[in-house]
C-alpha cells in the first residue's frame, strides 16, 4: 500500500514543492498550512510520516512531538528547521521527532530521510502483525482478516487465535492452552478449548474457506495447511 505523508509547513512555495516532489516518488501527500490544521487533518486521517516544520507560530514543532511522543503514537515524524544547531536537533530528537533536517536542504536528502523512515515503519508493523496464509491478525487495532473478510472476535477468541498464530505449524498441547489463555487457577469447563475452538472456526470459515485450526486427537492443536490426504478423505466421505 502506497505510504500518506502529512505535510504541515507554513511556507506555500515549500509546501508545494515537498508535495510535488513526494507525489512524483509515488507517496500520497496531504498538506497543512498550520499547526492546527495539521493537528485537525491527523485526526481524519491515517497518515505514515509527518513532515512538520519547527517554527509554526500556532504549535511549535517541539509541541506536537512531545504530544505525539506522551500519546504513545508510532507515526513517525521529521522535523525541518532552519536553526543550524546541533543542541537544537538534539532537543528536537528528545522531545520525540525521529529525524531532523535543516533548512535549507537538498530535496533529495530530505527523500532519503523520507524512505529510511518508512522503513522503520514497516518493520514496526511487522512486529505486531501475524499472519497464516490468508489468515491475518493485527495486535494493536484488534483487527482479524481472512482474505479481505473483517471478522469480530470476541477478547478471550482473540486471544486464543493470537496464541495460535504465535505458534505455526506447531502442535499446542490443550494443557498449555489452557494454562496461556485461561490460566493456572482455572476451575470452569473442561471443553472450554474445544468450545472456543468451534467459535473460531465457525468465524473463520463462514464462506467455505479451507480450515486452518485442526485437531490433533489425545494431543491439542496446530495451525496448518491442510494436507492433501485430509482434501482427499473429506472429498471422498462427501461422496458417500
Amino acid at each position: 500500500m502506497t505510504a500518506h505523508i502529512l505535510v504541515v509547513e507554513g511556507e506555500e512555495k515549500l509546501a508545494r514543492f515537498i508535495e510535488l516532489e513526494l507525489r512524483y516518488e509515488g507517496y500520497r501527500v496531504s498538506l497543512a498550512p498550520a499547526g492546527t490544521t495539521g493537528i485537525a487533518a491527523v485526526r481524519e486521517i491515517q497518515v505514515d510520516l509527518i513532515i512538520w516544520d519547527w517554527s509554526l507560530p500556532d504549535l511549535l514543532g517541539l509541541e506536537i512531538c512531545r504530544h505525539f511522543q506522551s500519546s504513545g503514537s508510532k507515526t513517525q515524524i521529521i522535523l525541518l528547521s532552519s536553526i543550524h544547531d546541533v543542541s537544537a536537533c538534539i532537543t528536537g530528537l528528545d522531545a520525540g521527532a525521529d529525524d531532523y533536517v535543516v533548512k535549507p536542504f537538498k530535496i533529495e536528502e530530505l527523500l532519503a530521510r523520507v524512505r529510511a523512515r518508512l522503513r522503520r515503519n514497516q518493520a514496526d508493523v511487522n512486529s505486531y502483525i501475524l499472519q497464516f496464509e490468508d489468515l491475518s491478525l493485527n495486535r494493536r487495532t484488534w483487527e482479524v482478516y481472512r482474505g479481505k473478510r473483517l471478522i469480530e472476535l470476541t477478547a478471550k477468541e482473540f486471544e486464543l487465535l493470537e496464541y495460535l498464530l504465535s505458534h505455526p505449524r506447531q502442535v499446542i498441547p490443550r494443557s498449555e492452552i489452557l494454562q496461556q489463555i485461561w490460566g493456572y487457577d482455572f476451575l470452569g469447563d473442561s471443553n472450554i478449548i474445544e468450545v472456543y475452538i468451534r467459535y473460531l472456526r465457525l468465524k473463520l470459515e463462514v464462506n467455505d474457506e479451507k480450515r486452518l485450526i485442526h485437531t490433533v486427537r489425545g494431543v491439542g492443536y496446530v495451525l496448518r495447511q491442510e494436507s492433501l490426504k485430509q482434501l482427499a478423505s473429506e472429498k471422498f466421505a462427501n461422496l458417500h
